[in-house]
């Protein structure tokens, strides 16, 4: 059994989803189906493996909030940041865009802001350290986020599952920046890095590898994000969202995409489609036909890989989907999902065995 956190923008859902089979052969069932924090504006929901029962959710007005019984209360941490005089204050805003957990320890916990901030907790959660001068870069004045001029916010973080002290940020929209714990560094904009960046990946067995899916367009990185290529022959939509990649396979990878921004997020204008690539050297096939809904009243799909069992699920305002052969056929997931979901979009998704 596997459990699914999925965070709409308006409540988090989650259950536990049978096993999925190669081939999908019977619809995997959806059991303990919950709903909790209706109300809240919800923008991403992260868990570990190696903590299960602690689960974390950004939201645009409220902070973070914190379970640590597998999301069946939470509690809003209202964190407390200490600061260089030993001080202590709020984060810059309550608008937690972007939280990761550290695959080295679950205790290492990241968030990220709107307006663009970043904060480290070494405690699960319980205390926060600022990590200043992400906004004294150079291109700091360059950054903003279309439907809100006048801000950016850190819309993805994702520590190197080689490199614990190697913090890659995705600033929507303005830059991909690379942080140094080590030496309490920043890098931004390293070359051919995206501009527009939504979401980002790497793969446990590729040293160096990253994926990023952006609102310009996928890139990948073989050098822990210090050059990029990019990979488009096939991908006839360019706008990505999410990208998640085999377990076995770091060539293999998967992308959300759209044309823009309004057929991607609006469901009354909605078009977005799944890509899949299966090699270094081999173009993007768009995975029509394979039981994932796409196309016309769609929004862009939100990945989350379950690394045990292989197995990758996505959301979109349709349902929850489950493929165990990396894309080749979906199953809908047994999931009660109301009608006026259909008009919601996803904002995240988390899975743990």
């Amino acid at each position: 059994m596997t459990r699914v956190y999925i965070a709409l923008r308006d409540r988090l859902r989650w259950c536990t989803v049978s096993e999925v089979g190669d081939g999908g052969g019977d619809r995997p069932r959806a059991t303990q189906q919950t709903t909790r924090l209706e109300g809240r504006q919800l923008e991403c929901v992260v868990v570990s493996p190696d903590a299960p029962e602690r689960v974390f959710i950004g939201t645009f007005e409220d902070g973070v909030f914190r379970s640590t019984d597998g999301g069946e209360t939470f509690e809003s941490l209202e964190p407390t940041v200490e600061t260089e005089t030993g001080d202590e204050t709020a984060f810059v805003s309550d608008a937690v865009m972007s939280i990761a957990i550290s695959p080295h320890d679950p205790d290492v916990v990241y968030a990220g802001t709107e307006p663009s901030r970043v904060y480290r907790s070494r405690d699960g959660g319980d205390t926060w350290t600022h990590l200043s001068g992400l906004t004294d870069l150079p291109s700091e004045d360059e950054w903003y986020f279309p439907p809100r001029p006048h801000t950016h916010h850190v819309r993805w973080l994702e520590v190197d599952p080689f490199d614990p002290d190697r913090v890659y940020v995705g600033i929507e929209a303005g830059a991909l920046v690379l942080r140094d714990e080590a030496g309490d560094s920043w890098y931004e904009r390293p070359e051919g890095s995206r501009i527009d960046n939504h979401s980002l990946a790497t793969h446990s067995d590729r040293e160096g590898r990253v994926y990023s899916a952006a609102g310009d367009g996928y890139a990948q990185s073989d050098d822990t994000g210090e050059t990029w290529e990019h990979p488009r022959d096939g991908l006839e939509h360019r706008y990505c969202w999410s990208v998640v990649s085999h377990t076995d396979d770091p060539d293999r990878v998967m992308v959300s995409s759209a044309s823009g921004a309004s057929s991607a997020h609006t469901a009354s204008q909605a078009s977005a489609y799944v890509y899949r690539k299966d090699g270094a050297d081999v173009p993007w096939e768009r995975l029509d036909d394979r039981g994932i809904p796409m196309g016309d009243g769609v929004v862009r799909a939100v990945f989350a890989s379950d690394d045990e069992g292989g197995d990758v699920y996505a959301v979109t305002n349709q349902g929850l989907f489950v493929s165990g052969d990396f894309g080749d056929s979906w199953s809908a997931v047994d999931l009660e999902w109301e009608a006026e979901l259909e008009s919601i979009t996803p904002r995240g998704l988390a899975v743990v065995p």
